[in-house]
């Protein structure tokens, strides 16, 4: 696998930004692609510093596109970037540019962990002629309920300027749109630690699910909010996905 650092310049953030990317050498043909994204905390390395995601996409030769989004929760902020157009119409055209990747929806995933969970699922459930497949780990599925926390992010009032509650930002008002089914519409992933702080969000959105005509596939397991729980569930996201199987088997 190929490891890219790219430097560019945003057109729509209007200001120099990075990427991270893992891109087969090799391929015969475009390599199906996995659009990863970080945590509130974290930026475009932290998947490749916390986990082992090379070792676990190469034998599937998928190739893997890790944008910086700051604190945004991939959102077009109110008083700030238009991180969600940036992320949904920008990333994958630059992406399209600079690297061999499919343009096929059968073959374009996303995932993230936290606040990238949410934003792997809005992207999704916003735009499903794009993504076969999406991924959450400890996801910070209720954006309604973050702004509600006795500290929330001090972002929060720059990215919301009103109550998400029932809008595009909110995934429990989007999923209103898959109660009958769609043409088009991604599987799901979803796991969060029994411990985590974000397990009560996380299983609201499961139950919301059930009435809608997504297949959602959940899991819980013993953990709360580390690496070290999303390191071994981003190997069974990849497993879970609908690619080529190569030689390695799912781990146990």
């Amino acid at each position: 696998m190929a490891l890219l650092n790219c430097r560019f310049r945003s057109d729509v953030l209007d200001m120099e930004t990075t990427l991270t990317a893992l891109v087969p050498e090799h391929a015969e043909r475009p390599s199906p692609v996995l659009y990863l994204l970080h945590g509130l905390s974290d930026d475009d390395s932290s998947w490749l510093r916390r986990t082992a995601i090379e070792r676990y996409a190469e034998p599937y030769g998928l190739a893997v596109i890790m944008p910086r989004v700051e604190r945004s929760y991939y959102t077009d902020m109110a008083r700030g970037p238009a991180w969600y157009r940036f992320l949904s119409e920008e990333l994958p055209a630059v992406s399209a540019r600079l690297f061999p990747i499919s343009q096929r929806r059968e073959e374009t995933f996303v995932a993230g962990v936290s606040m990238g969970g949410y934003g792997a699922f809005k992207w999704a459930l916003r735009e499903p002629g794009r993504f076969a497949a999406a991924a959450s780990l400890s996801g910070s599925l209720d954006i309604v309920a973050v702004g509600e926390r006795e500290a929330p992010p001090p972002e929060y009032p720059w990215i919301f300027e009103h109550a998400p509650a029932g809008g595009e930002d909110d995934l429990l008002a989007l999923l209103a749109h898959y109660r009958q089914p769609q043409p088009c519409q991604p599987a799901l992933f979803q796991w969060c630690g029994s411990e985590d702080y974000l397990l009560e969000a996380n299983r609201r959105f499961r139950d919301a699910c059930r009435d809608t005509a997504l297949t959602l596939d959940y899991g819980e397991g013993a953990g709360d909010h580390q690496w070290r729980y999303w390191d071994r569930q981003i190997q069974r996201v990849i497993c879970w996905l609908p690619l080529e199987r190569p030689r390695a088997t799912p781990p146990t």
